[in-house]
């Protein structure tokens, strides 16, 4: 999956800095501004997914921003303040912001509340996956850097697990053979393949479902085969 590019525009460089940290440790690139017009220029440049604002930076505060922001993107907006009157929170809610934080914030509510916009920015359609990815409600493979995600989280899979995953959320919502899947996948005839092919299948549930034995994405048709789900 490609990393999500998280914007964080704060005059306090141990604030950016500190917010790097976390999020660079939940596999995100970190993208860094100290006012709103650096920020906003930055957004011209790359494509970021989520901005993390203050509402206090000179020049162009992180209201200013947002109001500005708001006029031609939806990206998802987590504001932070060292205020914490409710007069300011919904000052920030109203021009657009997603979310509010005050300072000092507990650095696992951060990234939580991260997490939780992206999965819905994901979830609502508004994020595009590139052309090496295939997303399905969450689970996202990218066939360049062959690497499986579910709701931003990597996943580990073999490389043969990984090929019967690709093989069926390529066509998702067609149903495979036990034997199609075993020739396209091992690359040999089918021979008393079932149980190779179970086995590998079970693992993958195991990895990519939160509950195997009620499965979201990869399931078994009785009698045809295996699925991914549309």
């Amino acid at each position: 999956m490609q990393r999500y590019n998280v914007l964080v525009a704060d005059d306090e460089p141990e604030i950016r800095d500190a917010i790097e940290i976390y999020l660079k440790n939940e596999n995100m690139n970190v993208f860094k501004a100290s006012h709103g017009l650096e920020a906003l220029d930055i957004l011209e440049k790359e494509d970021i997914h989520l901005i993390i604002l203050d509402v206090m930076m000179p020049g162009l505060d992180g209201i200013q921003t947002t109001f500005k922001i708001r006029e031609s993107r939806n990206i998802p907006i987590l504001m932070l303040s060292a205020k914490s009157e409710d007069t300011d929170k919904i000052l920030g809610l109203t021009v657009g912001a997603d979310d509010y934080l005050c300072k000092p914030f507990n650095p696992l509510e951060l990234t939580a509340r991260v997490k939780s916009q992206l999965r819905r920015y994901t979830l609502l359609g508004h994020y595009k996956a590139t052309e090496d990815e295939i997303e399905v409600r969450g689970l996202v493979l990218n066939k360049r850097s062959k690497t499986v995600f579910v709701d931003q989280e990597e996943v580990r899979l073999t490389a043969t697990e990984y090929k019967i995953l690709e093989l069926l959320i390529e066509h998702r919502g067609r149903v495979f053979s036990i034997e199609e899947i075993y020739e396209k996948v091992w690359k040999e005839p089918y021979f008393n393949g079932e149980n190779t092919v179970a086995v590998h299948v079970r693992r993958i549930r195991e990895k990519i479902e939160i509950n195997p034995r009620e499965p979201k994405y990869l399931k078994v048709v009785w009698g045809i085969g295996y699925k991914i789900e549309k």
